[in-house]
């Protein structure tokens, strides 16, 4: 049985005896554009197939599939070994992604990561006969996810350090005196950093105001709500639904001198004000060392899950410059390194 115990994943060497493989999930039609093609190895190397299901669509969730696949084709080099895989988005669906998960069940695939908390737990449901392993990306909240303590599943945690991104807020304004709590309710990730988030502010008698939203339209409603109400700044968690309509909201915040503060760099770079978090190139990457490790190895001895280390401060340039002079991020220099992004439309 797995270890019950979480352990941080700062750096992980993951050694295989065997040269096995992995192959694509799903039908023996012709493979599609998110499927790896490498030309095949030698006919008596097993196979491995692995399913990727995506809860949705947007950036976050696109930048750990993409590094899945990519770590999967360096496993496939480095190990000499074949290595196919599918890519599939539930769509933000829970009856997709359940139809997603059964068809990689019905189909024998070998191990099947879901990315996002709601696509894990869904993949988790779906393997409980089989015990095919579930090795997820990016559940914030595992215990809370009932995602722990089942010996076929594991996983990475991005889960975020709440506190620190608020005092980045009260750092970079010490004149904060309401904000705003961007969140969806439909979004298991958002539940314990905005419960965070408000006996933060709660502890410095600071006032909040909470909207919530579950489609694109919502987001931007809920977010001229907060502009309305005259809020100083404006935290979201590592929540999809906010982040599928980040580029849709973070002009109207900015030009109303108003920073918004977010759980992942991937927001950033789609317009919100600032993050300390996961960088989810290096939580794909290791996703796919964990899921290799659980087809060859097998998952005796893997904790529930790994937890993510955080720590880089991403600063959005294009936004601070909408904002105005009040968005001076040098005092961000003090707490930790700072990287600089752009605006990009993805």
């Amino acid at each position: 049985m797995k270890n019950n115990m979480m352990k941080k994943l700062l750096t992980m060497t993951l050694t295989c005896a065997m040269t096995l493989s992995l192959a694509a999930c799903g039908s023996k039609a012709e493979p599609s554009a998110d499927q790896n093609t490498a030309a095949p190895i030698e006919t008596d190397t097993k196979a491995y197939q692995v399913a990727i299901i995506k809860q949705l669509d947007h950036a976050s969730l696109d930048e750990i599939a993409n590094a899945v696949t990519a770590e999967l084709d360096q496993i496939s080099a480095d190990k000499n070994v074949k290595i196919e895989y599918e890519v599939t988005s539930g769509q933000g669906d829970q009856t997709i992604l359940k139809q997603l998960s059964d068809q990689a069940i019905a189909d024998g695939v070998d191990a099947i990561i879901p990315i996002a908390t709601t696509a894990a737990q869904i993949a988790a449901l779906s393997a409980e006969e089989t015990k095919t392993p579930v090795v997820y990306a990016a559940v914030s909240d595992p215990e809370t996810a009932k995602l722990t303590g089942i010996d076929y599943v594991t996983g990475t945690s991005d889960a975020l350090n709440t506190n620190f991104i608020m005092d980045m807020m009260f750092a970079q304004n010490p004149s904060v005196a309401k904000v705003g709590l961007l969140y969806s309710l439909s979004e298991p990730n958002s539940a314990k950093p905005i419960a965070d988030a408000k006996a933060y502010l709660d502890t410095k008698g600071i006032e909040y105001v909470e909207q919530t939203a579950n489609t694109n339209d919502e987001v931007v409603a809920a977010a001229s709500a907060l502009i309305a109400a005259g809020v100083d700044a404006v935290f979201t968690p590592t929540d999809n639904v906010i982040m599928a309509a980040e580029l849709a909201i973070y002009e109207d915040l900015a030009k109303n001198g108003i920073p918004h503060y977010t759980g992942a760099d991937s927001f950033v770079r789609n317009g919100a004000y600032a993050t300390c978090g996961v960088n989810y190139t290096d939580l794909g990457a290791q996703t796919a060392d964990l899921a290799y490790t659980a087809m060859t190895e097998g998952m005796d001895g893997m904790e529930d899950y790994y937890l993510m280390d955080g720590g880089i401060i991403t600063v959005n340039t294009d936004t601070c410059a909408l904002i105005g002079k009040q968005a001076d991020y040098a005092c961000f220099d003090s707490m930790g390194e700072v990287v600089e992004v752009t605006t990009t439309k993805d």
